[in-house]
């Protein structure tokens, strides 16, 4: 006979006063000595807390009443927010919010011992409606006879009961109880598990994830809600080869990685893009200035994508080396600088985690370097870096612990840090993202 584990009893609430701040915006206190991580909470404050999970040498509390407030709180502009995960600092002001993820990140660098020259002001966007990108879940519960649109409730597989998300673009932000009323509609409401949000300036589509096929009634349904919407609705019974058009028949989506420059670089809802438009404009922008690009410059940009950063360099330099591990994103991009007519620009595909040192372009000199790696950053590449020759090298990251691993690689070949600084692309998060830049030094 299996033996059921006793569920561990969970502490009565309790007063804290929070002491400090994590680097992931949580609250910092302290109880019988043991560190407890508060949501919700800012630093100076005393506030109620329940403790909702355990570990051996720290708890996870979430904030129940603020008993003395900080001046810096809030009242949190969105009705979800607590319960949804997606957000975490809206009860902060996002000018103490774009202060607080400088300070985290400066003090990672320099805990880990990396010297920075100077420090960017933060590049800033408006904090509402910005996101262009999200996965939202779909869901029919039973027990309500109703469907759920929207995001996983913070530290649960459930999804949050929402009708609007203030993040996202408002074309589909402040409509995801009319999509919920649509999908409960339809018969194959209990096979939709998410949509799939992707916009550029003018539209927005959203791709239906179904698992079992359409009715020709609901097929009929999602055209006419995208006839009177103004959206475009794209359909996914498989993978994301399985993508077709359902209304209108033809669909094209694009960005421009610079305002008031000729460049629009077509993409797919499911191709990696930037969530927000505007802070991407002043990313480009940024790493252009510190590039210092000429008419000579070879340059190398690793995660290339799309070409975002590999199409404006282009029309700067001599010539530009993309390197991207995924095949069809490379495809596109040699499409994108085809159709801009950017005849400087070459792609290859390349798995930059364990970077092959015998394949060409990774045996060739470069003035300048471009890295835009995903969350686990490039220590593989980064241990490569000072073969190339480089003069300078533009880093963006996603991830502040892999920034500082990968950091202190680039600086003990032969570089040091003269710039860094965040960008507040996921306004109301933690998540931090931010532009170094590294000249060899001497």
């Amino acid at each position: 006979m299996v033996k059921r584990r006793r569920r561990r009893q969970l502490p009565e609430p309790c007063v804290v006063r929070i002491e400090s701040m994590s680097h992931e915006g949580r609250g910092i206190a302290h109880i019988d000595g043991k560190t407890v991580f508060v949501f919700g909470a800012i630093e100076g404050e005393e506030v109620r807390i329940q403790i909702r999970k355990t570990n051996r040498n720290y708890d996870e509390a979430v904030t129940l009443d603020v008993i003395q407030p900080s001046p810096l709180r809030i009242v949190p502009k969105c009705e979800a927010y607590g319960v949804c995960g997606g957000c975490s600092l809206q009860h902060m002001h996002n000018d103490e919010q774009v202060a607080f993820k400088q300070r985290s990140l400066l003090e990672m660098m320099r805990h880990a011992g990396i010297e920075i020259d100077k420090v960017m002001p933060p590049l800033r966007s408006h904090p509402w409606g910005y996101r262009r990108k999200a996965r939202l879940g779909v869901k029919f519960v039973r027990k309500k006879d109703r469907v759920l649109v929207g995001f996983r409730e913070r530290n649960t597989p459930f999804l949050t009961d929402m009708s609007r998300c203030e993040v996202l673009i408002p074309q589909v932000g402040e409509r995801l109880r009319e999509l919920a009323n649509l999908i409960e509609d339809l018969d194959a409401r209990e096979t939709i598990p998410q949509i799939e949000v992707a916009a550029d300036d003018s539209r927005a589509a959203l791709v239906f994830r179904h698992l079992k096929p359409l009715s020709k009634n609901d097929t009929a349904k999602l055209v006419d809600y995208a006839k009177h919407n103004d959206v475009w609705i794209q359909l996914q019974p498989a993978g994301p080869e399985s993508i077709v058009n359902l209304y209108p028949q033809q669909q094209a989506l694009y960005f421009a990685p610079l305002q008031n420059e000729e460049i629009n670089i077509r993409f797919d809802p499911v191709d990696f893009t930037q969530v927000n438009a505007e802070i991407n404009h002043q990313m480009v922008a940024q790493a252009l200035h510190f590039l210092e690009l000429n008419k000579t410059d070879r340059v190398l940009d690793l995660f290339c994508g799309l070409g975002n950063f590999t199409l404006p360099m282009a029309r700067r330099c001599l010539k530009v080396t993309g390197i991207e591990g995924d095949a069809p994103m490379v495809k596109r991009a040699r499409q994108n600088a085809l159709v801009h007519k950017i005849d400087n620009s070459e792609y290859f595909v390349a798995d930059l985690s364990s970077p092959d040192p015998d394949i060409g372009w990774i045996r060739q000199q470069y003035d300048k370097i471009l890295l835009d790696p995903p969350r686990l950053g490039a220590p593989g590449i980064a241990q490569l870096i000072s073969s190339f020759g480089a003069k300078i090298i533009v880093y963006i990251s996603c991830q502040p612990a892999s920034l500082v691993r990968d950091s202190k690689i680039i600086c003990d070949s032969g570089y040091r840090c003269t710039h860094l600084g965040i960008m507040d692309m996921f306004p109301q998060t933690a998540h931090v993202e931010s532009m170094s830049v590294f000249e060899r030094s001497g």
